[in-house]
């Protein structure tokens, strides 16, 4: 459990460049280590569960056993003052066969303290590590999304540089200078054919005219 957490570790540290390099997706794969850290530390913590409750087994068992072996020590006092040696070299005996299984499982505690207390501190070094692999995820992970960014602006803005887009731009600004063109020849056409309207449209307002004045001078003269 401990190895693998550690050999995850050493992949996210040392060799997380390379395999960066081959994944398809850092992000993903970013993801999936910390997610394994995490399995890790889950079983990690179960694991020093189990041994704190051990231990705690252990203890009650000596304390038990301790308490035996004072219980039949006062008991022996108890019969030499009664003067009764024979229960006295009994509970003698009992005790001495307590203090063995209470120095058993004093040296079994002792021993299981000792490896709770070594579980506990590698616990609280992969919970740290899980932190600062957190951190560097975190930093790799905002920098892999920002260098896809980079990268997909940069192809966006070449493509919209390149020379197909460029012939592309200036083929629509030809055909928009073209059509610019028309659009004033058609202009000039029809301004000479109003000037030509206009000429007749003068006549005709001029004839008209003058006939209303010669009907006028004819009418003043008569009357």
């Amino acid at each position: 459990m401990f190895k693998f957490f550690n050999r995850v570790k050493t992949v996210v540290g040392s060799e997380l460049n390379a395999m960066l390099d081959k994944a398809e997706d850092p992000v993903k794969m970013l993801e999936q280590f910390m997610r394994d850290m995490e399995n890790d530390i889950r079983d990690a913590e179960s694991a020093v569960a189990k041994q704190i409750a051990n231990e705690k087994m252990l203890k009650r068992k000596y304390d038990d056993a301790q308490a035996m072996v004072e219980k039949r020590m006062s008991q022996a006092e108890k019969a030499i003052e009664a003067g009764d040696e024979d229960l006295a070299r009994r509970a003698i005996e009992d005790k001495n066969n307590q203090q063995e299984q209470a120095d058993q499982m004093k040296e079994s505690y002792e021993r299981a303290k000792k490896d709770s207390e070594q579980l506990r501190t590698k616990l609280d070094e992969m919970k740290k590590e899980y932190q600062e692999m957190k951190l560097k995820k975190d930093s790799l992970k905002a920098r892999a999304e920002s260098a896809q960014t980079r990268t997909k602006m940069n192809r966006t803005m070449s493509d919209i540089g390149s020379d197909e887009s460029r012939q592309g731009f200036e083929r629509m600004e030809e055909k928009v200078m073209q059509y610019e063109a028309e659009a004033e020849t058609s202009e000039d056409l029809r301004s000479d054919n109003r000037s030509l309207d206009d000429e007749f449209d003068a006549l005709d307002k001029k004839d008209s005219v003058d006939d209303e004045l010669a009907a006028l001078k004819k009418k003043m003269n008569k009357e």
